[in-house]
């Protein structure tokens, strides 16, 4: 087949005899100045390089990760000063395997732990709770009255008398269960933190933050010969420290984001090989390689000048525009080397791929962009940090890689091997190979209609696995990690040997000062607690009027029957007064917390939670007192899950809305436009069943892989669907259109989707979770979005596109 009648674009070996003049305005601009362009993408490369590698942290915050918009996290931060210990908090736990707790060995050690964790610099060490903290009080009532103090005894020096003296204060605190282990085995310390250095204003650097509670963890796991050190009383592995809360789980993420740097590695050596298997062109793999590269470091660079950061969630995203970036870079290197092939000048051939193929890549990014961009409706600051980076990621490329590459190999050409290989694979209708024959079956009527069931049947299985998605997690500890990870292992350890968990729903409960414990607030307190004791996941409930409801007893001898809320209103104020000394209610008496303490923290629990919660508002409305949500962390990832739930129906219909208007303006056909969405939209359904199917509930780390998918999949449609459109709409049969499609772009299409999906699906042994359900979902994407693009939008073309042809329909 002649090239002319191929494209309709001649074949010109000299420069000379090529009229620079011809072209679109922006072809003109591009090579008429390209050296000129080069140079000036060499200093933007060196600068941006220079700020990235200077000034890009990576780094994380609590809180980035709340909802700000949600009503839980507003009534939080109005109230975080009369809440403290409710919001970013750790819980270290120290344990023997040697005895118990109960020895002056073993106290002696965790006074020194407990000091040790006091001086790390990020503590709230105001908040900080433990037997050795005074704040950690104990109440009773004796013959003369009421008596109290701190847990651990004046003078205490480890002697037997002292120590029975602690235990019976511990009894008198009712602190077992929460400070000391069920068992007496371990013992635990509250770690509450600061966001903010109060010195220097700085946010707390988590990575270095829980690097030093390793090293205490470290410290005290090892024996001493020191005589004088409390660990030369234990062997090597007798002490063992567990530690859980959020600031552990990000630096424990941080921490495995190191080996990803080893995945990007593998991508880009993958990306590489296939490449050149497919082109034999070592010399133009390597520009399509370097110049993504070079992309991805003006985004790093521009992200640091603009003083943003990354984060444990942010950090794949230069994967997936380095993805994209090869995608894009791939297609101008085929144009290029077809045209060479074909007795082209590398000049003009360059210039003709960037003529054929601009628009469509241009088209293709902003549609990824605007995937990317509309996460920034979900309120929540990660995720709106993750749609910035990706955003100015992929409006990078437009300049890298649909502008330089091509300016690039107009100066390097391409290998003869490259050369000699395009030309031995050109091909006609009679000698094509199995696969395209195979393809092209799908422009035939009666395959066309088997492709379309297929499509409404996956489309079906889809739609009836994604009404079963949850939101929120779906496991036990920090399913960001491993099951079998150290922190998960923590959070077992804590879940069986504690009666409370770190999973913390807080109803904050307001009233007119002087008036937390009037007996209305108080009797609505108990209609609260015994609603939420009914639900299995709630392990315990505490608050302001569980003191009371003891300090009444205890007034009474301990006698059970006087275990409750009088309706005497100076009998409570005396229980109030004595609540105030155990820091239960702010000192104006107005604001308390109603501690609801839950099984885990999967998406069913908090759910179960927020519904009971929210009718207990409804029937029991109050002007003396208000219960709003909430703290605590289980009560932060309520908010997040109702925000997510929100933004995830939004997301998707702005993503396909946006989708759907760039294609319009690219193809000016609905038919087009139907041709290429339908199959994403199979996809995305597909996606949600398969996440039911993995266990992976929709959250801050997955729901924008399939925004990302739905983006980063129309670009085959726009690379296939251009070229087929341009050979119908001049008459050409959809048969010989497509077959000329498949041999132009489609070939690259397929390399592409294989390339990233071998690149991401190297995710999978990733020791952090959540980027190997990633990496698993893009993998299903990337390839089953080709398949839609190579079967499904043809199949659909027979019915919608307009064809030169009518016999090729039969």
């Amino acid at each position: 087949m002649a090239h002319v009648e191929d494209d309709d674009l001649p074949i010109i070996q000299n420069k000379e005899d090529f009229d620079t003049s011809t072209g679109t305005f922006m072809e003109r601009m591009v090579f008429n100045n390209r050296a000129a362009i080069a140079i000036a993408c060499a200093i933007v490369t060196l600068v941006l390089g220079y700020q990235a590698a200077t000034k890009l942290t990576l780094q994380a915050g609590f809180e980035k990760m709340l909802p700000k918009s949600h009503e839980y996290v507003i009534n939080y931060k109005k109230e975080a000063h009369n809440l403290k210990g409710l919001g970013n908090t750790l819980r270290l736990v120290i344990s023997t395997t040697e005895g118990d707790i109960w020895s002056k060995e073993f106290l002696d050690l965790m006074e020194k732990v407990n000091d040790d964790v006091f001086f790390v610099p990020g503590v709230d060490r105001s908040g900080m709770k433990s037997i050795w903290t005074p704040n950690v009080r104990w109440l009773t009532v004796t013959e003369e009255g009421f008596e109290g103090g701190p847990v651990i005894p004046a003078g205490f020096d480890g002697s037997e008398e002292k120590i029975r003296q602690l235990k019976l204060n511990v009894m008198r605190a009712s602190i077992t269960g929460d400070l000391i282990a069920n068992n007496g085995k371990s013992a635990a310390i509250l770690v509450p933190l600061l966001d903010f250095d109060p010195k220097t204003g700085e946010r707390l650097n988590y990575y270095t933050f829980t690097q030093k509670l390793e090293k205490i963890r470290e410290h005290y796991s090892q024996s001493s010969d020191d005589p004088d050190d409390p660990r030369s009383k234990y062997e090597a592995g007798e002490i063992s420290l567990h530690i859980v809360g959020f600031a552990k789980v990000i630096g424990e993420l941080i921490d495995g984001l190191f080996a990803v740097m080893g995945f990007f590695a593998a991508a880009v050596l993958i990306a590489w090989c296939l490449l050149y298997w497919y082109t034999r062109c070592w010399r133009s793999t390597s520009t399509v390689i370097f110049v993504t590269i070079v992309g991805v470091t003006w985004q790093l660079g521009i992200l640091a000048t603009l003083g943003y950061e990354l984060d444990p969630f942010s950090i794949l995203v230069p994967f997936l525009v380095f993805a994209i970036g090869v995608s894009h870079g791939a297609q101008k290197l085929n144009g290029v080397i077809q045209d060479i092939a074909k007795g082209t000048h590398p000049y003009i051939a360059a210039r003709f791929t960037f003529r054929r193929l601009f628009l469509a890549g241009v088209t293709a990014l902003l549609s990824d962009g605007v995937g990317f961009a509309v996460l920034m409706i979900i309120q929540i600051q990660v995720i709106q940090d993750l749609a910035i980076t990706a955003s100015i990621g992929v409006l990078v490329l437009i300049f890298t890689n649909l502008i330089l590459i091509p300016i690039v190999l107009s100066y390097t050409g391409v290998c003869d091997k490259a050369v000699k290989r395009s030309i031995d694979s050109n091909m006609t209708l009679d000698d094509m190979p199995g696969w395209i024959a195979f393809l092209l079956k799908f422009t035939e009527r009666r395959w066309a209609i088997g492709a379309i069931i297929g499509g409404l049947f996956f489309a079906g299985i889809g739609i009836i696995g994604a009404n079963n998605i949850q939101i929120g997690d779906l496991d036990k500890g920090a399913p960001e990690l491993r099951p079998d990870s150290v922190y998960n292992k923590d959070v077992d350890f804590v879940v069986s040997n504690y009666s409370v968990s770190s999973d913390i729903f807080a109803v904050i409960v307001k009233t007119e000062e002087e008036q937390c414990a009037n007996y209305e607030v108080m009797k609505l307190a108990e209609e609260l607690e015994w609603r939420l004791r009914h639900l299995p996941v709630v392990e315990q409930v505490y608050g302001l009027h569980s003191a009371i409801r003891r300090n009444m007893s205890g007034m009474n001898e301990g006698y059970i029957k006087f275990h409750s809320i009088y309706r005497n209103q100076d009998t409570i104020n005396n229980g109030v007064t004595n609540a105030l000394s155990l820091k239960i209610v702010n000192p104006a008496c107005s604001v308390w917390p109603l501690m609801i303490y839950l099984s885990d923290h999967k998406a069913a629990t908090l759910k179960s939670v927020v519904n009971v919660f929210d009718q207990f508002n409804v029937e029991f409305p109050s002007s003396k007192v208000e219960f709003i949500g909430a703290a605590g962390s289980a009560g932060f990832e309520a908010a997040t899950n109702v925000v997510v739930e929100k933004a995830n129906r939004e997301m998707m219909f702005y993503v396909y809305g946006a989708v759907l208007t760039l294609c319009m303006l690219t193809f000016r056909s609905v038919a087009a436009v139907l041709c290429a969405v339908l199959p994403l939209m199979v996809t995305s359904v597909l996606c949600e069943a398969l996440m039911v199917v993995l266990g992976m509930g929709i959250k801050v780390a997955t729901l924008p892989v399939i925004a990302l998918g739905v983006g980063i999949g129309v670009d085959y449609a726009l690379y296939i669907l251009t070229v087929i459109l341009a050979k119908t709409r001049a008459g050409v049969p959809l048969r010989e259109a497509y077959f000329f499609t498949l041999n132009f772009t489609g070939r690259v299409v397929a390399l592409i989707a294989v390339t990233l999906a071998a690149g991401v699906i190297t995710w999978a042994w990733s020791p952090i979770k959540f980027q190997a359900d990633m990496g698993i979902l893009l993998t299903f994407m990337f390839l089953w979005n080709m398949v839609g693009a190579m079967i499904l939008m043809p199949a659909l073309g027979v019915f919608l596109l307009p064809i030169g042809d009518k016999k090729d329909k039969a």
